[in-house]
């Protein structure tokens, strides 16, 4: 893309989606691996999250970009492959095994949280060692593998998890082990680095500097044009760090400066952003997408304003409990609450709702046609509609049509 100097907000919004690989339409067919390799290299960072009232988001999130897939074949493709790797990267996430040295630094910062009952154990060292003797000797170990044990007894505010979970996810954190693959239960089964991590990447040496450096590179291209604080967000960098990097970045000619049209904030645009014309089709995105997990920049590029009300008190809610944002071109044009009624076999839309300036009739026909899709994806036989607003009612007419 040549250098430019002032972009136009629907320009902007271009790049982003570009950048996060909706510039393609979806393939007739999406199982083979060149897919699965594409749109995750787009996104850099699949962030992880196994609340299963649709579907674990990171799976979403291929389906927003491919369409339908084998979800073996692609869980088979990215634990079994050698090219990623679950690690803290914007929160649990799975990145390329390549980023494994420039992650470096964090798992060598690595503490437990707070909240952890590690801290209260007296024996805790010996715990972590039999751990990892426990991992030399067995391989591949869930907590289920590890003995029982009673640990401090929990304080209110406590994550729910098992004394053997936390020593694992301890050794997570400071990359003594990695995780192997995940359980139907999504339960993480943990193997020493070594054995998981190719040599290649696990004794890369990478400084924090040139590390930050890189990881904001990355960002760049992932996001294709976007704000400091944007760029800090992807890889949860901290903004103090950030600002030397983007600086040398500018000097690289990896980043250039540019005034986007509507954005108070200066913004930086990677050498590698593209600029269609148009973005094709439509899609639901999980609420862990990174078009809108920030979202001060989804706000900004979509003027979105975007929040999964999971926590939420029920009274409080707007939009509903496990609420998408729908897309059509470059435009968010609705959002959906939905929950997948497997025992009845229906895909149930709780609320829906269509956002200013969209049209009610082409919306609702572009959303049915997602709906239906996803549907058959999840292997639900049924779309239903719950509530009965004027939109609600177009789109149920949408379905049946």
């Amino acid at each position: 893309m040549a250098r430019r100097v002032r972009i136009t907000a629907a320009e902007a919004r271009r790049i982003a989606l570009a950048a996060q690989g909706f510039e393609r339409a979806r393939p007739a067919v999406a199982n083979d691996v060149r897919h699965f390799r594409r749109a995750l290299a787009a996104i850099g960072v699949l962030q992880l999250d196994f609340v299963n009232v649709l579907v674990p988001a990171h799976f979403l999130m291929i389906w927003s970009r491919l369409g339908a897939y084998d979800r073996k074949h692609f869980e088979q493709y990215l634990y079994h492959s050698g090219e990623h790797t679950e690690q803290w990267a914007h929160e649990a996430s799975i990145v390329a095994c390549s980023d494994w040295p420039l992650l470096a630094h964090r798992r060598e910062r690595f503490r437990q949280w707070k909240s952890s009952p590690l801290h209260r154990m007296p024996d805790r060292d010996k715990f972590l060692l039999d751990i990892l003797q426990h991992v030399d000797q067995h391989g591949g170990t869930s907590s289920h593998d590890l003995p029982k044990i009673d640990g401090p007894k929990r304080k209110v505010g406590d994550w729910h998890r098992s004394i053997p979970r936390w020593g694992l996810e301890h050794h997570f954190g400071t990359g003594d082990l990695a995780v192997r693959h995940r359980l139907k239960n999504f339960q993480r089964v943990y193997d020493r680095a070594e054995r998981v991590i190719a040599d290649v990447h696990r004794r890369e040496s990478v400084n924090e500097r040139d590390a930050q450096r890189e990881l904001l590179r990355k960002a760049s291209v992932s996001l294709g044009i976007a704000t400091s604080h944007d760029l800090a967000d992807y890889y949860r960098m901290k903004i103090g760090d950030v600002t030397p990097r983007i600086e040398e970045l500018v000097e690289e000619g990896e980043l250039s400066r540019v005034t986007v049209d509507g954005w108070q904030d200066p913004a930086f645009l990677s050498v590698a952003a593209r600029s269609p014309r148009q973005i094709p089709g439509a899609s639901l995105l999980s609420p862990f997408d990174p078009l809108v997990w920030f979202r001060p920049r989804a706000k900004r590029l979509f003027d979105f304003d975007y929040r999964i009300e999971i926590y939420v008190p029920a009274a409080k809610r707007r939009w509903g409990y496990y609420v998408l944002p729908f897309r059509e071109g470059d435009r968010m044009s609705a959002r959906v609450d939905l929950k997948a009624d497997r025992k009845a076999s229906v895909l149930q839309v709780r609320q829906a709702h269509l956002e200013a300036g969209a049209d009610r009739q082409e919306t609702a026909e572009a959303l049915a046609c997602e709906l239906q899709a996803l549907a058959g994806w999840l292997q639900l036989d049924a779309v239903n509609i719950e509530k009965a607003s004027a939109f609600e009612k177009t789109l149920a007419s949408a379905l049946n049509s």
